[in-house]
């Protein structure tokens, strides 16, 4: 199930939070153990500052918005240390708007916790770990 941030709506709303293929912000999906969804965090420091732990990260590609559906390409998360399960995937705008360079997590805009769904919880065991989004109506998200 995803649950979007109330700041990321304002985001999305205000064209602070760019979601498109080309010309938007870099976007990410971290998976992500020990934080508690708050709707109410903006960052991703917030997150880690929550006990969050980000124990893999993976950049999002070919992102499409379709009727207010968000989805992208399915991805690898390389390498995944192996450890306890990892119950969370966070979805989150990494750059400036108009995309490039990754800005400190003290900027990197919460978009999206899901915290169920297909390969939810990810078992880590030091391999790559399949990130597939669902083929659902639903994708990654809906507003």
């Amino acid at each position: 199930m995803s649950n979007f941030y109330d700041r990321a709506r304002e985001g999305f709303v205000a064209g602070e939070i760019v979601w498109r293929a080309t010309g938007g912000s870099v976007i990410k999906a971290s998976a992500v153990r020990g934080y508690t969804f708050n709707i109410a965090h903006k960052f991703v420091s917030e997150a880690i500052g929550a006990g969050g732990t980000l124990v893999a990260t993976e950049t999002l590609n070919s992102l499409t918005n379709t009727n207010g559906v968000l989805d992208a390409a399915d991805g690898v998360w390389e390498a995944m240390p192996e450890g306890p399960a990892v119950p969370h995937i966070i979805i989150y705008q990494a750059s400036a708007v108009t995309g490039g360079v990754d800005v400190p997590a003290s900027q990197q805009r919460l978009i999206l916790f899901l915290d169920r769904g297909a390969g939810i919880p990810i078992l880590p065991n030091g391999q790559n770990a399949n990130l597939n989004w669902s083929p659902g109506a639903d994708r990654i998200g809906r507003f």
